[in-house]
């Protein structure tokens, strides 16, 4: 098998299992020996392709950050079908169904982690930034169709959506919120902001 496909693999499955480690007990618990016992390697597999641990965190959340693409192209596809508030609904639960509120949570509990990648991303916090820009995006699309009010400030309503969504899934230890929770508070914040019925 070719290196980089083999080194490919081994990546995806130490990122899989600080994902599942990430989950089940929080960012405290995640450390390198976690990771290769919960993927079943040696822990110097994980040495062998990061230079530290918090290389290979640093790794994990940017990878991450990049899959985030694919969820911001769908719910700017979905501008003008189906209502903004069901649309929001579904991006943000997808979004915070996910190891988003996780890796939140591992970016704002690990200094060094926090300072690598503010060297890479100088403002926000990864993954709220990315997702609030995902937000505005929808939004502006919508306000174009005419489905969001001309005069809607955009990044304010996607800074309060990505705000509340994160409050309400923040809970890991509780069976995440119903999605007519989500929803209210979809229509909550966009009130105002929501143009005829198919808002």
């Amino acid at each position: 098998m070719p290196t980089g496909v083999a080194i490919r693999d081994v990546r995806e499955q130490l990122f899989a299992a600080a994902e599942r480690v990430l989950l089940r007990d929080g960012p405290n618990a995640l450390t390198s020996r976690a990771v290769t016992t919960e993927a079943g390697c040696a822990k110097g597999v994980l040495h062998r392709h990061f230079a530290d641990f918090d290389a290979f965190l640093t790794e994990l959340v940017q990878d991450r950050l990049r899959r985030l693409d694919s969820q911001a192209t769908a719910l700017c596809d979905s501008a003008g079908s189906g209502t903004v508030a069901d649309n929001l609904t579904d991006a943000l639960s997808r979004l915070f169904g996910s190891v988003a509120v996780a890796i939140v949570g591992l970016v704002t509990s690990r200094d060094e982690l926090r300072a690598r990648l503010r060297r890479i991303r100088p403002t926000g916090v990864p993954l709220l930034t990315e997702a609030t820009a995902m937000v505005a995006s929808y939004l502006t699309a919508e306000r174009e169709l005419g489905r969001i009010a001309a005069d809607a400030d955009v990044e304010t309503l996607a800074h309060t959506l990505i705000g509340a969504g994160h409050l309400l899934f923040a809970d890991r230890k509780s069976a995440p919120p119903e999605p007519e929770a989500v929803r209210r508070t979809v229509t909550t914040v966009l009130a105002g902001a929501a143009v005829g019925p198919r808002a």
